[in-house]
């Protein structure tokens, strides 16, 4: 089964993107702010771009790849793109990822020089992982070179500043649609491991400019540049990246950066003082700043936009009147796949497939419904690095990308059945773990419920509730399932209550560590 949608690629690079997006939007139009309320227009973030970027690329050299360290504030973007416009590859570093896997990105990459702010790292209590980078040694007698952004500003003279101001008029000309290769590695984002070791995904310029264009082509005149897009998504995550910051950025609509998703009391807040109406998020994220909202704190919102975890029909209820539009994507993808429209909104969903993307599923043995979902587009990344071949591409066999998630598509509508790994096979029977969640989920709306398969001496496998829910219990959920039409042998043997699932700073569940707990405990 395949299913195509046209739409021509646009083949731009980053900052030529930017350009081009302050020419048709006007120069002098607020484009982008942060937590501490300081304002860019576009002029002064292409002029800030340049500043920064040639700064930068006479520390650093030619062709370099460069890793950014910083939470959403208006630097990381200017530095984003600053690179961009020097020719860079920027390294898009997960600061909650810990020591080991930060030091397996700077060595994947590789990333011999990382960007970031001694204000930061003192912050987030960074500075044993800041000095554990500096020691790194990416490449034989050469370790990571570590740069503060705050000693680049006090390098900068009159005479920089200058060059930049002269630069940044004549930029729509020396910045050009072909002044850098559409095709050259953008940036570098590394995967969060959830279910195996943490991948680097290389995405082209292209490929970002290109999802951007075709979230803002899906979404048909539901988004505007009156809009204002909160986004409290680490730009570190695709999610946040493209769809959140570059998609808004390139189309005219303003972005309000905020440094934590996880500050549940503080971003209603900003969301009100700033009138924010489209708000990106995920579902465990948006309970969070339905529970702590004050009255009024939310009202200007027109949209969510709900991605990287399924939206709970409890969370659906904590936001209306407020429509919940639920996506679907990959970082493998710049990520965005599939998504709701106002217009076409089936929950439970993920929406329709994206123009431009095609998509195709192969049949899975032991599963009646669907398949294994593929896509190929101008989406689709250049290609993996991988931990024991350091700045090897591995790019995808003929463009397609293999999802590794079992999908429907009903009159045009993807749902997603579960991850091809988070299938677990008992008694001959195949059985998808999210279904069980989502059985749980209605059982136990309150609570938060992951299912895990551990190695079973007589049945191969055997499932485990790992559970928030304190009065859970095997009896119930047994009743509940069968009322539901599920088989007794789908439902999990052993119940393990804990006081909270494991998560990422993306917000996803951490399955690699909740299988461990359960493992733990249960020994």
């Amino acid at each position: 089964m395949s299913q195509k949608f046209e739409l021509q690629c646009p083949r731009f690079a980053l900052f030529p993107a930017l350009l081009a997006a302050g020419q048709r939007h006007g120069m002098s139009k607020v484009i982008l702010e942060d937590h501490e309320r300081q304002a860019l227009t576009y002029k002064r973030l292409i002029l800030a771009s340049l500043i920064l970027g040639r700064e930068l690329s006479r520390k650093v050299g030619r062709n370099q790849n460069v890793g950014i360290l910083l939470p959403n504030v208006n630097g990381l973007v200017v530095a984003l793109f600053g690179l961009n416009a020097f020719g860079h590859t920027v390294g898009l570093l997960n600061f909650t990822a810990g020591i080991r896997n930060l030091i397996s990105a700077v060595k994947m990459g590789p990333l011999p020089f990382v960007v970031t702010s001694r204000k930061f790292v003192e912050t987030a209590q960074l500075s044993d992982a800041v000095s554990a980078l500096a020691e790194t040694e990416v490449a034989p007698g050469r370790k990571v070179s570590v740069i503060y952004l705050e000693d680049v500003r006090k390098g900068l003279g009159i005479a920089a500043k200058l060059k930049g101001l002269l630069t940044s008029v004549f930029a729509p000309w020396c910045w050009r649609k072909s002044a850098i290769d559409p095709d050259k590695p953008a940036v570098i984002l590394f995967t969060s491991g959830t279910e195996s070791v943490p991948k680097g995904v290389v995405l082209s310029n292209t490929n970002i400019v290109a999802n951007s264009a075709q979230i803002f082509a899906h979404a048909e005149g539901m988004l505007s540049p009156a809009d204002t897009v909160m986004n409290p998504l680490p730009i570190f995550h695709s999610f946040g990246l493209t769809a959140a910051t570059m998609m808004p950025l390139l189309n005219g609509l303003k972005v309000v950066l905020y440094p934590s998703p996880l500050h549940y009391k503080q971003i209603p807040k900003m969301i009100g003082a700033t009138q924010s109406t489209i708000l990106f998020a995920t579902d465990t994220f948006l309970q969070g700043y339905a529970r702590f909202a004050e009255q009024r704190d939310l009202a200007s919102i027109r949209f969510v936009i709900a991605g990287a975890e399924r939206v709970k029909d409890q969370t659906r209820q904590q936001w209306q009147p407020t429509v919940i539009l639920e996506g679907y994507g990959a970082t493998e993808c710049s990520p965005v796949i599939s998504c709701n429209l106002p217009q076409a909104n089936r929950p439970g969903s993920v929406g329709r497939l994206l123009p431009g993307i095609e998509a195709r599923i192969e049949p899975v043995a032991g599963i009646a419904a669907g398949g294994r979902l593929f896509v190929r587009g101008c989406n689709v990344m250049t290609g993996y690095l991988f931990a024991d071949k350091p700045g090897v591409l591995v790019p995808p066999a003929g463009g397609w990308h293999d999802t590794g998630d079992i999908v429907t598509i009903e009159d045009g509508f993807l749902s997603i059945a579960g991850r091809a790994k988070r299938f677990a096979k008992i008694g001959g029977e195949m059985i998808s773990l999210a279904a069980i969640e989502r059985i749980c989920a209605d059982l136990w709306p309150d609570a938060d419920h992951v299912v895990v398969n551990l190695p079973d001496p007589k049945k191969g496998e055997a499932l485990v509730l790992v559970t928030t829910e304190q009065r859970a219990s095997r009896e119930a959920l047994l009743a509940f399932a069968k009322m539901q039409g599920m088989a007794e042998l789908s439902v999990p043997r052993s119940i393990l209550i804990v006081d909270a699932i494991p998560v990422l700073g993306t917000g996803k569940v951490d399955f690699q560590a909740t299988q461990a707990l359960a493992k733990s405990r249960l020994a």
